[in-house]
């Protein structure tokens, strides 16, 4: 059981509203922020559980709020089922505490990727290419989330180089974390690791999260294309960075 000391409480409340504001402004990253200062301070699993209610409350938000949801479900239907199957098989790693192998491995490839599309030419996914590539990077994805509880590589590379618009790729970001964020909560619940005071406090966690996610949808919104993907790559890059250092010591 966790300990729930006022400080704790405060820090956990402050990486949500943080981790809710690069949400808001990239359209992701809420899941990489939380787990990375979270893992801190208490065990990743119970980070994990911790993100499930805030997460997938904003990531719902983030998916209807977005320009066609039904077109996007009915293209990225095979993503989503493969990042579920890939999830329940990963949560094992998770479930045994055992992520730092796969979190440096995670945050190298975030590195890489995002290092090279700032630097060189945009990767572009042809549509022919999609019936294939989506259930194997889905499971791939699946997979890492299961074992790191976070939702990033390769679906959020692999949706950017589908060359979707803005809105689209936040809503299709939206729908791959939602998907995401269920099948590892039934994962955990499956585990065991859910306990009811954690769960608690990862639905009070919604308040600061969507509060965060409200300033940075702001910001977003003022933002041109070019601008909003430089600031995407980055973040990638940060985030990817920080994941490496943190599993490296």
């Amino acid at each position: 059981m966790m300990d729930h000391s006022i400080w704790l409480v405060v820090a956990i409340f402050a990486t949500f509203f943080a981790a809710g504001m690069v949400k808001g402004v990239t359209g992701m990253g809420l899941p990489t922020v939380a787990m990375g200062v979270l893992g801190v301070l208490i065990s990743p699993l119970t980070a994990a559980s911790l993100l499930i209610v805030p997460s997938f409350v904003t990531n719902v938000w983030q998916l209807l709020a977005g320009p066609n949801f039904a077109r996007l479900g009915r293209r990225l239907f095979l993503l989503a089922l493969a990042i579920t199957a890939g999830t329940f098989g990963g949560s094992y790693l998770l479930a045994a505490g055992d992520t730092r192998v796969t979190t440096m491995a995670l945050g190298a490839a975030l590195v890489i990727y995002a290092g090279h599309a700032l630097l060189a030419r945009q990767l572009r996914v042809p549509p022919r290419l999609e019936p294939l590539l989506s259930p194997i990077i889905g499971l791939i994805t699946g997979l890492l989330t299961g074992a790191t509880g976070v939702f990033v590589v390769p679906a959020v590379p692999y949706l950017q180089a589908l060359w979707l618009e803005k809105e689209e790729l936040v809503q299709a970001l939206g729908l791959s974390f939602t998907v995401s964020t269920g099948a590892l909560a039934v994962a955990l619940a499956w585990h065991g690791a859910f306990r009811i005071d954690n769960l608690a406090l990862s639905t009070l966690a919604i308040v600061p999260a969507l509060a965060g996610m409200w300033a940075g949808q702001i910001i977003r919104n003022r933002v041109g294309p070019a601008t909003f993907r430089r600031c995407f790559l980055i973040c990638l890059l940060v985030l990817g960075a920080e994941m490496v250092v943190k599993a490296a010591f």
